[in-house]
């Protein structure tokens, strides 16, 4: 396996890893988390952002928008190392 591919399959047994997380991250945490993922999975945001009304989606939008121009690989490791940190 080469680099790339190392990184994707941590990037995959993190994601699996958060599902069996033992403790529930706060909520600032896992906007985190989900922003991370997001970045590292399809890079930038180019969705619109939700109404306000629907403020759980808005959150996780401006969470992943504020993530903008951080390389794919970067976030691939910042999840990779916050799941370590959670486990």
């Amino acid at each position: 396996m080469n680099d790339a591919q190392d990184l994707q399959h941590a990037f995959e047994q993190a994601r699996q890893a958060s599902t069996e997380l033992t403790d529930r991250p706060d909520n600032a945490t896992l906007l985190k988390l989900y922003a991370l993922y997001k970045q590292g999975s399809l890079g930038d945001n180019d969705q619109s952002r939700p109404p306000f009304s629907e403020m759980v989606a808005r959150a996780k939008w401006d969470a992943w928008t504020a993530l903008k121009g951080l390389p794919r690989e970067q976030a691939m490791r910042q999840y990779i190392d916050l799941i370590a940190a959670l486990d």
